[in-house]
């Protein structure tokens, strides 16, 4: 056998971090996580807290003293850390910016040092308010005006879009950047705005399923265990530098049509209500009336795209919550 590789994972005490970790761990990998589990946690990790391979630090990226002689250690680097939820986007606009620019900044320059290869996670929001039925990762990208906290949240992921392929074109840094669209699955919670979860946990006990809007925007959803596979093929792939890559599902659905297939699936006596954007969040809040993403970029480039259904997803996501509550 050959030597371990050694992969650093910020933000590997969130929700998809976490999945990663163990992907990592499972297949020989020794592994660090930098998390200042502001919005992750080390219950994540409980199933491999004891893995030698495993070391865990609590700080943020940028004050990580050890940052450097952590990441010239490595083989590669997944940076995963970043402010997440729309709920916190709306109500923390500062530190959300802050959290997502000074991070990645940080982590960017400890890559480049010796060029370690780095897959640096971005999001669907950075489309902004496009409204083509199918988004590619060359699409010109629309965002709203600066003093709605929304887009204050996509345009600093963007500038870490940026920021990654400056370094990639002007110093020569191996990195690729992943567009998430809504993954999903065991672990997320939703008490930063996610909706899936909340629409399951309320189906759960037979509480409303309430909807932000109309109901009639649509989503696609991507379980985690599809993202964390598309991720470690992305790792492996040398095609895959200086490209933005799109990872999510490709099954459409409405947000209303989302509640209803979660009441049935899960045989709720949940009834909808409706809650008009300005009382959820706060006046003059924008919404995408659609997400669904092209992955043939993925597909080109790794040979995978996701294929877990929704009733799976469902299904996975609710008896991970039954556990957990």
């Amino acid at each position: 056998m050959g030597e371990k590789k050694t992969v650093l994972v910020t933000g590997g005490a969130g929700f998809i971090g976490s999945h990663l970790v163990e992907r990592l761990l499972a297949e020989g990998c020794r592994v660090t996580v930098i998390d200042d589990c502001s919005t992750g946690s080390p219950e994540n990790l409980t199933g491999v807290l004891e893995n030698p391979d495993l070391v865990i630090k609590q700080n943020k990226v940028s004050e990580c003293h050890e940052l450097g002689e952590v990441v010239e250690s490595c083989d590669y680097v997944y940076h995963l850390a970043a402010a997440v939820g729309v709920e916190l986007v709306v109500n923390s606009p500062i530190a959300t910016i802050n959290t997502n620019l000074k991070e990645t900044e940080a982590l960017l320059e400890a890559a480049s040092v010796r060029k370690t290869p780095t897959l640096v996670a971005s999001t669907s929001e950075v489309y902004g308010k496009s409204t083509q039925e199918e988004f590619k990762e060359s699409d010109d990208l629309l965002i709203g005006p600066p003093y709605l906290a929304r887009w204050g949240y996509a345009c600093s992921k963007l500038m870490d879009e940026f920021m990654a392929m400056a370094f990639f074109n002007e110093r020569g840094l191996p990195v690729v950047v992943t567009r998430f669209f809504n993954t999903v699955g065991p672990r997320q919670t939703g008490r930063y705005g996610m909706v899936l979860p909340r629409f399951i946990e309320a189906a759960l006990n037979n509480r409303p399923l309430r909807i932000f809007g109309t109901g009639e925007q649509s989503r696609c959803f991507c379980h985690v265990r599809d993202t964390v596979e598309a991720l470690m093929l992305l790792k492996n792939c040398p095609d895959s530098r200086g490209q933005v890559v799109n990872i999510g599902g490709t099954d459409e659905i409405s947000i209303q049509a989302l509640a209803e297939r979660v009441i049935t699936e899960l045989n709720s006596t949940s009834k909808i209500e409706k809650i008009p954007y300005s009382e959820a969040y706060a006046p003059g809040f924008e919404d995408m009336l659609r997400r669904k993403p092209s992955v043939e970029k993925l597909k080109s480039i790794t040979g995978f795209r996701p294929l877990t259904g929704l009733s799976e997803i469902i299904s996975s996501t609710a008896d991970s919550l039954r556990r957990s509550g």
